[in-house]
């Protein structure tokens, strides 16, 4: 099939790299020349692992280009995907929908002959509605059928997600839809991954319930974990516990420092302002909100307790920036309020983070960025693991030692064990554990 996607970011190229793989034939097409300029040449605007090697066989093999021509891209199209982005509007909260009906202005403007037109974007309840009539609105002529067909890839596994997905939602009002999206996703037939079709608002709500249920589950070991602070528990074990039944289901329920990235933040707040909207508040969801925004600055309320209880003129090596590991994505993670507030009480900040540093120095406070870990903790009077990259999970701790100024380590991912750090001569610090200063 001949597919359109537009929107070259993080959801866009990736869903059209991996259509591509399916055999398609497919247009990424993005307004900013500077990004298309850059694909053309192979150069590949975000980190994903295995994305830059999809893309150039894809490229080579003729099945995949890109362009910043809407009109020509979507006139040569069966299906057109929107896969812009939906940012938190600031003053209210809601998702920015600017981008997506931009979008479907053009699309209405450049359809030649029966097209589907697929929201890959995150979007609430009734974006749908409101692309379809902006479509009819600029173009009465226009012969579409807008569907919503939500993403759930996980950044540092995007392309397994994609190729190898769990489920894949489609939501219709137009029965001419079903044909074609069976078609778009047949390659996946082999794999017997499950094609859900649904009406349009409720494939939307589908991606906005996930996410936030997701995050609450994160949100709600974290409160565990203070608990288990508090009465001498061990969250790991609690979480295995529960975990181990298959109701529960053992995946996210890691205790740290809160979640961030591109989706949970945004997602769970859009959830909250449309249930609002609708005068069906959801305040599961409201508090899971609150919770993770003070879970961050609960971390770093840890690091000074850790160094005494005042950090003036003391050095923090921060290791980990990114939301998460495998990404570079710095959106809402946690370490940005962590190094502001360090920096407002007037410490140091010495970081390192294997892919993220770019992007964080858009969004932080001014820091020493570091070649790599060992020079991030050179001189440091706390070491905080912030973001557990596989490169900080088996530290020369005696190399470490022998490096800090002062030996305190605040493990803020559970990724070492208490005795192990003790044994080197660190105070340790990490998350939901008993005992948490344990000095050698």
């Amino acid at each position: 099939m001949k597919i359109t996607m537009i929107g070259s970011g993080y959801v866009g190229l990736v869903s059209g790299v991996c259509f591509a793989e399916f055999g398609h034939d497919v247009i990424c097409m993005d307004l900013n020349a500077e990004k298309i300029e850059g694909l053309k040449k192979g150069i590949i605007p975000i980190f994903e692992p295995g994305l830059e090697e999809m893309t150039l066989d894809n490229v080579k093999a003729g099945r995949l280009s890109f362009t910043t021509d809407i009109k020509a891209a979507v006139a040569a199209s069966d299906v057109v995907f929107i896969g812009v982005g939906t940012p938190t509007n600031k003053e209210t909260g809601h998702a920015d929908l600017k981008y997506v009906y931009a979008a479907a202005r053009d699309i209405a403007q450049a359809v030649d002959g029966f097209t589907v037109v697929v929201t890959k974007s995150t979007v609430p309840v009734g974006t749908g509605d409101e692309v379809e009539r902006i479509i009819r609105e600029t173009n009465p002529d226009a012969d579409v059928a807008v569907v919503s067909n939500p993403e759930f890839l996980r950044e540092g596994a995007a392309i397994k997600d994609f190729m190898i997905p769990n489920r894949i939602v489609v939501g219709i009002e137009d029965e001419r839809a079903r044909p074609v999206m069976t078609e778009v996703y047949r390659p996946l037939f082999i794999n017997q991954s499950p094609l859900m079709f649904t009406t349009r608002r409720t494939s939307e709500l589908i991606k906005y319930a996930a996410n936030a249920f997701l995050a609450m589950k994160i949100t709600y070991i974290n409160e565990m974990a203070d608990l288990c602070e508090a009465v001498g528990a061990n969250v790991q074990e609690v979480a295995r516990g529960i975990g181990l039944d298959n109701r529960i289901g053992t995946k996210f329920l890691h205790a740290g420092p809160g979640y961030g990235g591109s989706c949970f933040p945004k997602d769970t707040l859009a959830l909250v302002k449309t249930a609002q909207d609708f005068g069906a508040p959801i305040t599961l969801i409201e508090t899971t909100v609150a919770v993770n925004d003070a879970r961050k600055s609960k971390m770093t309320d840890k690091i000074v307790k850790a160094l005494g209880g005042d950090v003036k003129g003391k050095t923090v090596s921060i290791l980990g920036l990114t939301f998460k590991p495998e990404t570079d994505d710095m959106r809402d993670s946690p370490s940005i309020t962590i190094v502001s507030e360090l920096t407002e009480a007037g410490a140091t900040v010495r970081a390192f983070d294997p892919e993220g540093m770019e992007q964080a120095k858009s969004v932080l406070p001014p820091i020493t960025y570091c070649e790599g870990a060992y020079d991030a903790v050179t001189g440091a009077d706390a070491v905080v693991i912030v973001t557990e990259w596989n490169e900080f999970r088996g530290l020369d701790l005696k190399r470490v030692r022998s490096l800090v100024r002062t030996p305190v380590l605040v493990d803020l991912r559970n990724v070492y064990r208490k005795e192990e750090v003790a044994r080197h001569g660190f105070t340790y610090s990490s998350i939901g554990r008993p005992s948490e200063d344990i000095t050698a």
